[in-house]
Order: C-alpha cells, then sequence, then structure tokens
C-alpha cells in the first residue's frame, strides 16, 4: 500500500481537452478520484467545491461575482449542485475563450441534460471510472484473482486510506441512497436495497424488468426508472447486444454489469475470497472484471463505449464484441483456470457471420499458459490489455 499520488491513464486526453475546449466536464461514480485528479493536474487554478454549503450559497446567489472572482477561470466540484450556473459560464467563455472552466459531477443526468442545453460545442466531456488494472498493475498483479474481485478499484482502496470491507457499507449508505432519494423520493428503501441485491444477482445476464418487478414487487416502469439512476450514478452499466442493423441493435436485451466488482460482492454478501472462490457468481464476477477493464479503457482515451456483445437466437454468445473502423474484436471471457476449445465456439459462429471481419479474437482466462500466435489468442487477465 502506498500514500502516493496514482498517476491516471486519462489524464493525457485531459491536457489536450484543455488546450482546445473552454470548459472540460469530467464526470464519474463518487469516489473514482475526480477531485484529486483535477486539484493535481489543474493545481494552478482555484478550486471550489460546491459541496460546501457556504460556496454553494455564493455562487448560487451572485454566480457573476462568484465567476469572476479568478480572471483564468476555476476548478468547480460536484456542479450538479448548481447546475444553473453552466448558462453563466456559457456567457463568460463566448466572451473570454482564453477563460477556462474545469468542472466535475458525480450524477450523470443533472450535469449532462444541462451541459447539453448550456455548453454545447465548448466542453470537452470525460468520464472518470474507478482505478484501471493498467493503472494499479504492480500492486493488482500481486494479489490473487478473487482479491482483485472482491476488493475492487476505487483509489482509496490502492492509497491505503479505507479497508474494501468499511468502504462499501458506507458508499452505499451515505452516497447511492442519498442520491436515490434526492432523485426518485423512494419511500420504501428495503425495496430499493432489495432491487441492488436482486440487480447484483443478475451481473452479465439479460436485464428483464417485468421479471425484476415481479420479485421486488414495484411495477416495471419503477424498475426502469431505478435502473436509469443507477446507469447516471455510475452503479450500472448495460451492455448492447451486436446487430449490423443499428435499429434491431437498439431494441434487443442488454446485459447488466456493475460499475465495480467490490460493490457487487458487497451486495452479493460476500465477504472473504474463500467465499468468492466458491460462491456460483464467481464466474459471472469475472466477466464483469473483464468488461468494465475494456470500458475504462475506452473512457480513458477520451472514447464512447462502443462495446457490446453477441448471441444469437440458439443461445450461441460472444462476452465482448468492439469495433475498429469497419471490423471487429472479439473476446471470449471464462474464470476456468484450465482452456477447453469450446471456449472458443461462440467466437467461431460470429466470425463466420461477420465472413471473417473478426479481425483480433481471444479468450481471457485465469489460466496461466498463453498463445498469442493462434488464430484465436489465449491470454491470461492480467495481459487483458495487450486486446483493448
Amino acid at each position: 500500500m502506498t500514500n502516493s499520488f496514482i498517476k491516471r491513464d486519462i489524464t493525457p486526453v485531459m491536457l489536450d481537452m484543455h488546450r482546445y475546449f473552454p470548459v472540460i466536464t469530467m464526470t464519474g461514480p463518487r469516489q473514482s478520484g475526480k477531485t484529486t485528479l483535477l486539484r493535481k493536474v489543474f493545481d494552478k487554478l482555484p478550486y471550489y467545491s460546491l459541496e460546501n454549503l457556504d460556496i454553494r450559497r455564493f455562487a448560487m446567489n451572485d454566480p457573476t461575482g462568484f465567476l469572476s472572482r479568478h480572471p483564468e477561470g476555476m476548478v468547480l466540484d460536484e456542479v450538479q449542485r448548481t447546475p444553473d450556473l453552466l448558462s453563466y459560464i456559457q456567457g463568460m467563455v463566448d466572451e473570454n475563450p482564453e477563460k477556462r472552466f474545469v468542472l466535475s459531477g458525480s450524477s450523470q443526468f443533472s450535469v449532462i441534460r444541462q451541459i447539453t442545453q448550456s455548453l454545447a460545442g465548448r466542453t470537452g466531456m470525460l468520464e472518470l471510472m474507478p482505478l484501471s488494472y493498467n493503472e494499479v498493475k504492480k500492486q493488482a498483479d500481486e494479489k490473487t484473482l478473487d482479491e482483485v474481485m472482491l476488493h475492487g478499484f476505487f483509489p482509496a482502496l490502492y492509497a491505503g486510506k479505507n479497508r474494501y470491507d468499511l468502504l462499501y457499507p458506507s458508499y452505499v449508505k451515505t452516497y447511492l441512497e442519498r442520491d436515490v432519494r434526492d432523485v426518485l423520493q423512494v419511500k420504501d428503501m428495503m425495496q430499493f436495497q432489495t432491487f441492488l441485491r436482486l440487480c447484483a444477482a443478475r451481473i452479465g445476464s439479460l436485464f428483464n424488468a417485468s421479471e425484476l418487478s415481479g420479485e421486488v414487487g414495484v411495477s416495471a416502469n419503477t424498475v426502469k426508472s431505478w435502473l436509469s439512476v443507477l446507469q447516471a450514478s455510475y452503479i450500472i452499466k448495460l451492455l448492447t447486444p451486436f446487430h449490423e442493423n443499428m435499429r434491431k441493435r437498439l431494441t434487443k436485451t442488454p446485459k447488466l454489469y456493475f460499475c465495480d466488482t467490490g460493490l457487487a460482492c458487497y451486495l452479493l454478501g460476500i465477504e472473504t475470497e474463500q467465499q468468492l472462490t466458491r460462491d456460483k457468481m464467481r464466474g459471472h464476477l469475472f466477466e464483469n472484471f473483464i468488461v468494465m477493464e475494456a470500458l475504462k479503457n475506452r473512457y480513458n482515451r477520451g472514447k464512447e463505449s462502443n462495446l457490446f456483445f453477441y448471441r444469437d437466437s440458439n443461445g450461441v454468445e460472444v462476452d465482448l464484441l468492439f469495433k475498429n473502423g469497419s471490423d471487429y474484436s472479439a473476446v471470449e471471457i471464462k474464470s476456468s483456470q484450465t482452456y477447453h476449445p469450446d471456449f472458443e465456439t461462440g467466437i467461431r459462429s460470429l466470425n463466420t457471420l461477420l465472413k471473417g471481419r473478426l479481425t483480433d479474437k481471444a479468450v481471457l482466462y485465469a489460466g496461466n499458459f498463453e498463445n498469442d500466435t493462434a488464430e484465436i489468442k489465449l491470454f491470461n487477465y492480467k495481459n487483458m490489455y495487450r486486446l483493448f
């Protein structure tokens, strides 16, 4: 464990954006390291947290006076607390394009909506997820796979500032439940907690709102509303099914993942490595881990998700698919330590469908034997970044 600053892979693209946009907006889950990163990288700009009630009052009561305090600009944290400021920022950067604002927010729904209205064309948009395996590879390589998945990737854990068994219960109570209350005014938090845990039990599965609504005891529309908030709060990520026809792709059923496996383990009641080793969800959590690493790699390069999965009417499936120009890369994810030829079935089926347009094909698993010369490559999960 170390208390030093952890370098983030998103920094180069963030600095590039800072050169070309008068405003940078960074969203992401709470505790993903946004504040630490922005204060470190933009240490020459004054920093204000709008969580601070006194600062928030000043900003709301006299927005022009507040934003004019520093001619060079400022870093504004938790900007979703004062969305009206964005219109004033628009006016200032239009008047003086040299002025720089760096904004961060933990709630995607309120921030994005306001930005599309007020700062369209004036801001670079970035999403900062919890740490990637690549960012803490030296420490993560020393852990067992089950330890990696159980602990998750929130920066406080790798900086030695918290323990996973303390962080996640607090995270759910102080952040998640508060955010949900603020947005949805949920009357029965027990029902919502049940919903959260049932979502965790469906990691890597097709999302079915009607089925979930019956188990929780709320309407399907309520389930969809709750899910949209969890997506906007970066708790859950839905992976879109692949289809060459875009319209069909958008109407088919997505798969559900959590943005951090440590949080998912907590919601599943998994408390130790030994418990995780035997748990029926272990394979699904491994799949979740790899899918999120692929997503972090995209976001850390300033790109949109552009990740899919493939599943046909016969149940043939490929866990992860991403586009390379007009071609595609396919990855099958297996938590087994032993390779089996069946791992390649889905990839071969999809390659036939795409008439050989799968340029990169690989199986990621927990075993040590690797083969990077075969048609379908075989890699240990620690070398996943050779694929993404």
